[in-house]
């Protein structure tokens, strides 16, 4: 039995990796508007074909300060990924202080109909020369 409960995760798959920038000329640190953008790389290293339907988002400042997103697809896309296939995309947030974190899962749905999420882990959003 634990064998095919193996096989069954490798089956749903999605592997996902980010790179963030903080952009300068849209911040406001005066005014504690600290602006980021994040490109974010999903893979699908499962078995079986999958498309992107919805994605959470958890975005914590160094104040604990949360913000929750929700919603359909990304960039208004909501990519289908064969196995192997990568889909590649950048969007941006801001946050009230010099650091913080984002997090969350994407909502998928594999091609033999089984819903399940592929989870994002956290990375750090911080203003150059702010962590050692």
């Amino acid at each position: 039995m634990p064998a095919e409960s193996k096989q069954s995760e490798s089956k749903y798959d999605i592997t996902v990796t980010t790179r963030t920038h903080y952009v300068a000329e849209q911040s406001d640190v005066d005014n504690g508007r600290y602006v980021f953008t994040y490109t974010i790389r999903i893979t699908n290293t499962g078995t079986v074909g999958a498309q992107l339907i919805s994605r959470h988002w958890i975005i914590t400042d160094a104040a604990n300060q949360v913000q929750q997103v929700r919603g359909l697809g990304v960039v208004g896309e909501q990519p289908y990924l064969n196995p192997a296939e990568s889909f590649e995309y950048t969007s941006g947030t801001a946050i009230a202080t010099p650091v913080g974190t984002m997090r969350g899962s994407y909502q998928m749905v594999a091609e033999d109909g089984k819903s399940f999420d592929a989870p994002i882990p956290e990375f750090t959003l911080n203003m150059p020369r702010v962590l050692h």
